[in-house]
């Protein structure tokens, strides 16, 4: 049967049963010893067996033969051919055995036929093929600075799998000033390191120490491992804190917030732990520093606490104390500069003030006052400045004084009053500045006159005025105050010795209101002029003067005045009217003026009565008195005719005048008014004779009369006599008024110069001449003649013939 083969479950059971049997029978001989070296490779030769038994390699082969091992762990083989003992694998002491020594692994050889047992043993011998090795590759070890010299501290040893001499033999560590290192054995045999102290330690200086320990076997090659020491240093409170620096230098602007972050000192404490942990404080703090700042324990920042303020205190200087937890201190010192932020406006302060100020003063000091700004440096320089085009100007004196003077004299009249702005600035930033108001007021002198509102005034009053009217106001004003511009009216001497002003106006001499004393009367006075003067209150007193000229107005006040014919209360005066005038025909005219001007003046006629209506007619615009039909037989032969004279004003004022008519057949004198009629009339009868001498005789007193009254007129206003005609300039009537025409009774023509003044009251009428009468057997046509001249002077001649 083969090593190799196969076997049934029956012979399997017989060869345990031989094998124990063996095994039993073996332990009592002594086992055969082999050697071999680890890590041989497999195949190697152990020992020759059949020689080792004393057998021949036939009978050996005969009787059949095994190696058995414990666990069936095959480690060994042996070659059938050669009856050889080999290695089946390559052996690995430690693997196989681990520390022990010696490593010996059992075996039996067993001969089947006839059965026999032979123990033996394999001795594996160790090489040295493993290096120490340090489980930790690195090692802590904490180490008090106070540790005395010598002291002793135990280390973890290194393991080696080899055995014997190839295990660790000793320790060695890098080398160092304070540590050596001793190998010390344990009871089990085992080698361990320990590190002792030979130098004392300064944890400040070496704080910690990283060290090489290395275990060496005692193989040869030896075999080493390493590993790393970590030595740490323990400190002790040894050391007292030191700041970086003993003194800090901070700038700070003065407008720095609460909280401000000053600066953040710091201390360090060579020691560790508790012993380096350092508090801050501030050290014998004054009350103002406790007050102004504060400071973080664990940090050191020191920080505000209240608002700082330049113009107080400039700088600080603050003690810093840090502790560490034992009794060990350090100081420095933080010198806090204030740095000046232009927070503070300028400011003013006024020394005198002059106000008011007169007026055409020249240079004049207005104010002092001085300047100041408790900020520094730049921001506490100051300029200062008014504004523009204002009639001052600043002046520095001494320092931070300005003196406010006027720039030339000052008129109060152009501009009463000054508000004036002084703007301080300083040139900090940003520029802070502050205005001060300075109202002056300019005091006035008397320099100027009165001044009326116009050159001349012009019044108009109506006639007839009542006494103390007032007609009108005169006003002046005065530039100046006060009582320099207090204006007093009076009424100046007039020139014209004619008029008398006094007894005419005057004039309030505060109101500047004009009164007329008395009644004016239109027709008396139609205007006059005169000054008034206006003075001031000043000192001296100023005064100026305007004209004044006074326009009476006319009033309706004069009734028509009948010129022709004539009403003096004597015989009537009788016209003759031949009964052969046609119809249409002029009979005679009726003459009336009017003392008034314009439309007052302005007359027109009217037949109110006539003793046979229809028979005759009155012009109403120029008075002629016409026959309105053809006469006849049965007419009679007197007719009475009363003729209204109206003028226009309001209300309108008239008169009236009857007119005597005479129908005649015919004229028997030399009387008749037309030459053609003379031979017919020649045999008139005596009672027209009678007639024609009384209308001679009526118009003779007629002329006398109005002869007297010119004389009496022209004595009492010469001025209206001018070279020998009537001249009365702005007066004028109209023109239906003035025309004079047409036939009458009178025997002699007479030629008569009559002015009406349009202007004045009066109606002057002037005798010029006759005209002798031409009795050359008949008698003129009565004519009318009008002069171009006297009509532009609003007068006309009448002519009667």
């Amino acid at each position: 049967m083969e090593a190799g083969g196969k076997l049934t479950c029956r012979q399997r059971q017989v060869l345990f049963f031989f094998l124990l049997l063996g095994l039993s029978l073996a332990g009592k001989a002594e086992p055969r010893r082999y050697s071999v070296v680890e890590e041989t490779e497999g195949s190697s030769f152990v020992t020759s067996l059949a020689k080792d038994l004393g057998l021949e390699q036939r009978e050996l082969s005969r009787r059949g033969f095994r190696v058995i091992s414990k666990g069936n762990k095959l480690h060994l083989q042996l070659d059938q051919e050669t009856g050889d003992l080999l290695l089946n694998q390559k052996l690995d002491r430690e693997e196989l055995c681990g520390q022990t020594e010696p490593c010996v692994l059992r075996f039996q050889v067993l001969l089947e036929s006839p059965l026999e047992f032979f123990q033996a043993e394999l001795q594996v011998i160790d090489i040295n093929d493993h290096s120490p090795v340090f489980l930790d590759k690195e090692m802590l070890l904490k180490v008090s600075e106070s540790s005395p010299l010598g002291t002793t501290f135990p280390l973890k040893n290194a393991q080696d799998l080899d055995v014997g001499r190839n295990n660790i033999e000793n320790y060695v560590i890098s080398p160092n000033s304070y540590f050596r290192v001793l190998t010390r054995k344990r009871s089990d045999g085992r080698k361990y390191p320990e590190l002792v102290l030979d130098k004392a330690l300064d944890r400040e200086e070496e704080p910690e120490f990283r060290l090489t320990l290395t275990a060496q076997d005692g193989g040869s090659p030896p075999r080493s491992g390493a590993t790393q020491v970590y030595i740490e240093v323990l400190d002790v409170n040894d050391n007292a804190p030191e700041f970086e620096q003993p003194l800090y230098r901070v700038r700070i602007p003065e407008d720095s917030p609460i909280g401000f972050l000053i600066v953040t000192v710091s201390a360090t404490d060579v020691d560790i732990g508790v012993n380096g942990e350092i508090s801050y404080s501030l050290f014998q703090a004054s009350d103002e520093i406790s007050k102004t700042f504060e400071i973080n324990p664990s940090t050191g920042e020191i920080r505000l606490k209240k608002q700082l303020d330049f113009e107080t205190i400039q700088s600080y200087e603050v003690n810093i104390e840090a502790r560490d937890a034992g009794s060990f201190s350090g100081k420095c010192i933080v010198l806090t500069e204030v740095m000046d932020v232009n927070d503070h406006a300028p400011e003013v302060t006024m020394s005198s003030f002059t106000s008011p100020i007169p007026e055409n003063s020249p240079e004049t000091v207005v104010a002092v006052f001085s300047v100041s700004d408790l900020d520094s440096e730049e921001n506490g320089k100051i300029s200062c400045s008014i504004q523009d085009n204002l009639p001052f100007f600043l002046k520095s004196s001494v320092e931070n004084f300005y003196t406010l003077l006027t720039d030339g004299p000052l008129d109060r009249e152009i501009r009463a009053e000054y508000n004036i702005t002084v703007t301080v600035t300083d040139l900090g930033t940003p520029r802070l500045k502050t205005q001060l108001n300075v109202t002056v007021q300019v005091s006035d002198v008397n320099d100027n006159a009165p001044a009326f509102t116009q050159t001349s005034y012009t019044l108009f009053v109506r006639e007839n005025n009542s006494p103390a009217l007032h007609i009108g106001s005169v006003s002046a004003t005065d530039r100046d105050s006060g009582t320099n511009a207090q204006v007093t009216y009076s009424l100046l001497p007039t020139h014209d010795p004619h008029l008398a002003l006094a007894s005419l106006v005057s004039i309030n001499a505060d109101s500047g209101h004009l009164f007329a004393l008395r009644s004016l009367d239109y027709e008396a006075l139609r205007a006059f002029e005169f000054r008034v003067g206006a003075a001031d209150r000043g000192s001296p007193a100023l005064s100026s003067d305007a004209l004044v000229r006074v326009v009476l107005v006319d009033d309706n006040d004069n009734a028509p005045f009948v010129l022709y014919p004539l009403q003096n209360g004597s015989a009537p005066c009788t016209e003759l009217l031949p009964r052969q005038a046609e119809a249409g025909s002029l009979v005679t005219k009726v003459v009336a003026v009017d003392g008034d001007s314009g439309q007052n003046a302005w007359l027109s006629y009217q037949l109110l009565k006539a003793t046979e209506p229809g028979l005759f007619g009155v012009w109403a615009h120029n008075g002629e008195v016409r026959t309105a039909r053809l006469l006849s037989e049965r007419d009679a032969a007197r007719h009475r005719l009363l003729v209204l004279v109206k003028d226009n004003g309001e209300p309108p004022l008239s008169a009236t005048v009857t007119l005597h008519v005479l129908l005649v057949d015919g004229f028997s004198q030399p009387y008749l008014p037309l030459p053609e009629a003379a031979p017919e009339r020649a045999q008139a009868d005596s009672l027209t004779v009678y007639l024609v001498i009384a209308l001679a005789s009526v118009t003779s007193l007629f002329l006398f009369s109005v002869l007297l009254l010119v004389a009496v007129r022209l004595c009492r206003r010469r001025r209206a006599a001018s070279e020998g005609r009537c001249s009365v300039p702005g007066g004028r009537f109209p023109g239906h008024l003035v025309d004079v025409s047409g036939t009458g009774t009178l025997s002699q023509s007479y030629q008569y110069e009559v002015c009406l003044m349009g202007e004045s009251g009066t109606s002057e009428f002037k005798f010029l001449k006759p005209i002798v009468p031409n009795f050359q057997g008949h008698s003129p046509e009565p004519e009318v003649e009008e002069n171009p001249k006297f009509r532009n002077d609003f007068g006309f001649r009448l002519q009667l013939k």
